[in-house]
């Protein structure tokens, strides 16, 4: 079939028409008025020629005169991509040779520079695309323009967006004209009409009454190009869902009257990107089993930790509404970053968020569990903290003996597949509820002393110099591992030219197969294999299972030529900075308060001393979680072999209970393969919301007033590791992609402890997300490293190869107007 009427077209037919046509004919098919069109199918574009006959006459059946000639491949106009702009549209066509070449045009524009480079970006196959042509009879809008039914900036679903200009609406979606804006409430009165406004309030109401019905009609958000006539009547032009919007939390509806708020929280532990559906099912069901230890009813967990979108959110309306707690929010908050709590700020004022009198459910918690919670946590934590406080070699003695019990752990084999998924969560108990409870209070220990000291060196302390006395601190056990990788690096110098000169994943793939000669990597990897990015999801790989971030690390060692920047030369000295920005500031405290700036230094040696524990605990959790990860593997290689899943990591897109329906014979392929579109789309989201109103607004989108503060080049963040560095930037989605040269300042979205082998040659690190007390900066800190972290849209805002200075006491970061600073040896560019 080369032609067929745009009303005849149904919602199966996405591969013979592509997707903008297969819109049309659904607003057809619901009574929407679409101007009259056919459209030229992937059947004719596959043929490689146009059929000009059944093309012109179509073309007269239309009444001849102008049309518009749009394109409408198969990847267009999807849920997942909308390649809004991609491929070609040509309007006011008239006469048969000027359609038959709009035509090609078309068909040329499917390989485009542009439509190819936005095709790599989506990940999307090339192959099978083809390229079906949707010919209309051109209207002559009197005023036209698009509608969002769904804010796309702050994402709030209960507003209406529309942008129009009079004549042709050309003028809005290529960005070439001044457009009259109009932001439509869900509910209540419409803004004020514009004084030299296009629509009328009338309009404005029928359109959103329209967007509305397409909305349903659709099942999601719509883009929608519309145009008014002479006449004044409403023609729809196309609608494509807006790709865009960060996903609504489960189970809410936008417009409800009780709207909740939601935290992301899985950053503080390096999860960015979206966690594996079996990931989130291992997580809940270990702390609802952990729960359960304590008497806590692990109804909690449904009620608190949800999965939107693949991501941690935490329930945070229950603090906001509490009377005791409304007004704190924003300072409990400052933790996850000052972006989050400048949108908790804005959500104060929003009367849905008001205090309320305690009870019908308004508490964060329930009173009892609060209390058994801390009953459960409290008394053993401070009793552990003042021990480890008095005696801390003794503690950190306790902590590792605690590593060394919980390596020693028996394992044992089920008997069967569905045995193995249901011991799987259960794994980890042990440690859970005993060893990293115990290794806890040390942590803790040294979080009280920073933060007395803090206290007692109020008004003398200056920007950063706190933290300046974190730096260097022994005891670490990911900076033991990043040091003994550098060991590695040493051993393996006679291989410089074949690991400095292949490709990291090449790296990986001969490793694997013993085609690389031995230099230590799998004694290390035997120890630390169980670690990996994003590294509390069972479902994504270690560095046994793939060792290409380690061979990037690699790479990047070989490339320090300069002693003094080798790694331990850089920590070693980091400690001893420490040591003298220490005894410095409790000298100059000694001038005005002898007594306090004594008892400050004490809690700083001691916080020195403990610290470095900080990462034990999560490793401990390491060990048991990479044996629940090889028992679903092993279940997963089970099932394909029974034909039920078609690969043993296809286990990861299950939850626990599904993975168990599964080893009872229910097939659940076709879960799979959809639970893994929806996580290869959402892995390609690049930012993310910290906040999230159940309406789908981002508070953080909201406008800020301070951001113009400190001028164009002038990015500010938090202050996370104190020292100024100035290099080039080299922006790192995954450590496996980076490339580094000894002094670059790296960005990325997060960071954990997978990422901090890299660390060890960077002059420097910005982040988009973190905390202070998180993974990454705990690190950078260690090392000596200056970092910023919560630049807000780092990743997009500053480019490959652009030269930037750092400053991690202020969270400044300067950029320069140069590709490379005047003067700067970037292997030593930190100070």
């Amino acid at each position: 079939m080369d032609l067929i009427d745009l009303a005849h077209i149904t919602a199966d037919m996405t591969g013979l028409v592509g997707g903008k046509a297969a819109g049309l004919g659904a607003l057809i098919a619901s009574d929407e008025r679409v101007p009259d069109g056919f459209c030229l199918t992937t059947e004719a574009y596959r043929a490689g020629a146009i059929p000009e006959r059944a093309v012109l006459a179509a073309y007269e059946h239309l009444g001849g005169g102008p049309v518009a000639v749009r394109s409408s491949a198969t990847a267009e106009d999807l849920p997942d991509a909308s390649f809004a702009g991609q491929q070609d549209t040509v309007l006011n066509v008239e006469g048969e040779d000027a359609l038959l070449e709009a035509i090609r045009q078309c068909w040329d524009s499917l390989g485009s520079e542009r439509a190819l480079a936005y095709r790599a970006v989506q990940g999307l196959e090339t192959e099978d695309l083809a390229m079906a042509v949707i010919v209309q009879r051109m209207i002559a809008p009197t005023a036209a323009g698009v509608m969002f039914t769904a804010n796309p900036v702050t994402g709030t679903r209960t507003e209406t967006v529309i942008d129009a200009v009079p004549g042709l609406g050309t003028g809005v979606v290529e960005g070439t004209m001044d457009t009259d804006h109009y932001v439509l409430p869900g509910h209540g009165p419409l803004p004020e009409p514009q004084e030299h406004g296009c629509l009328s309030p009338h309009r404005l109401r029928e359109l959103q009454q329209a967007g509305q019905r397409v909305q349903r009609t659709l099942g999601s958000p719509q883009d929608i190009e519309f145009a008014y006539d002479a006449q004044g009547t409403l023609w729809l032009l196309q609608s494509r869902a807006i790709t865009t919007l960060f996903p609504l939390p489960p189970g809410t509806d936008p417009g409800q009257e009780d709207p909740r708020i939601y935290m992301e929280v899985g950053h503080m532990q390096g999860l960015r990107g979206p966690v594996t559906p079996m990931g989130v099912s291992v997580l809940r069901e270990t702390t609802r089993r952990w729960l359960q230890t304590i008497g806590v009813d692990d109804a909690v967990v449904d009620k608190f930790l949800l999965d939107i979108g693949g991501r941690l959110f935490i329930d945070l309306t229950g603090f906001l509404r509490s009377p005791r707690l409304h007004s704190r929010v924003p300072e409990m908050v400052q933790v996850y970053g000052p972006a989050v709590a400048r949108g908790v700020r804005h959500v104060l004022d929003d009367p849905r968020y008001a205090p309320r009198a305690a009870g019908a459910g308004q508490r964060a918690f329930a009173a009892g569990a609060t209390a058994r919670l801390l009953l459960a946590v409290v008394p053993a934590s401070l009793l552990g903290a003042l021990r480890a406080l008095a005696r801390p070699a003794a503690a950190r003695e306790r902590a590792f003996h605690e590593l060394e019990q919980v390596r020693r752990q028996p394992l044992t084999e089920p008997a069967d597949t569905a045995s193995r998924i249901r011991g799987a969560a259960g794994l980890q108990d042990a440690t859970m509820t005993g060893p990293m409870m115990r290794c806890l209070p040390p942590l803790w220990a040294a979080l009280i002393a920073e933060g007395v000291a803090g206290w007692l060196l109020g008004g003398i302390l200056q920007p950063g110099e706190l933290n300046a006395t974190l730096r260097g601190m022994p005891h670490n056990v990911t900076t033991q591992m990043d040091l003994k990788l550098w060991s590695v690096a040493e051993a393996a110098g006679a291989h410089r030219e074949l690991l400095a000169s292949t490709d990291p994943d090449e790296l990986a793939g001969r490793f694997s197969r013993g085609e690389l000669p031995e230099f230590g990597l799998t004694a290390f990897l035997e120890e630390y294999g169980i670690r990996g990015s994003a590294e509390i999801d069972v479902g994504s790989p270690r560095w046994a299972d793939d060792s290409t971030p380690v061979f990037a690390a690699l790479t990047g060692y070989l490339q320090v030529t300069d002693p003094d920047q080798a790694p331990p030369a850089r920590f070693a000295r980091a400690a001893v900075e420490a040591e003298t920005a220490l005894a410095e500031l409790i000298e100059r405290a000694k001038r005005t308060r002898p007594l306090r700036a004594r008892l400050a230094g004490s809690m700083l040696r001691r916080a020195r001393e403990l610290a470095g524990l900080r990462e034990l605990p999560k490793f401990l959790w390491l060990i048991p979680l990479a044996e629940v990860r090889r028992q679903l593997l092993t279940a997963g290689a089970d099932l394909a072999e029974r034909g039920l899943l078609e690969q043993s990591e296809d286990i990861m897109f299950l939850t626990l209970e599904e993975a168990l329906d599964a080893s009872h014979g229910v097939d659940l392929r076709a879960v799979v393969t959809e639970r893994r579109r929806v996580h290869n789309r959402e892995a390609r989201r690049r930012q993310v919301p910290g906040l999230l109103l159940s309406d789908g607004t981002n508070p953080q989108a909201l406008p800020d007033d301070t951001a113009a503060e400190y001028g164009p080049d002038v990015l500010v963040g938090q202050p996370a590791a104190t020292g100024i560095a100035t290099g080039p930037v080299r922006i790192v989605h995954q450590p496996s992609e980076a490339r580094l040269q000894p002094g670059d300042i790296l960005v990325a979205p997060t960071t954990d402890p997978g990422w901090t082998p890299l660390f060890l040659t960077l002059g420097g690190l910005i982040t988009e997300t973190g905390s202070t007390i998180a993974h990454g900066p705990t690190v950078a800190r260690e090392y000596g490293i200056p970092a910023v972290i919560c630049v807000s849209e780092a990743t997009t805002r500053l480019t490959e190869g652009q030269v930037v200075t750092i400053d991690g006491a202020t969270g400044l970061i300067r950029i320069h107007a140069t590709e490379e600073p005047p003067g700067t040896d970037n292997q030593s560019g930190h100070a």
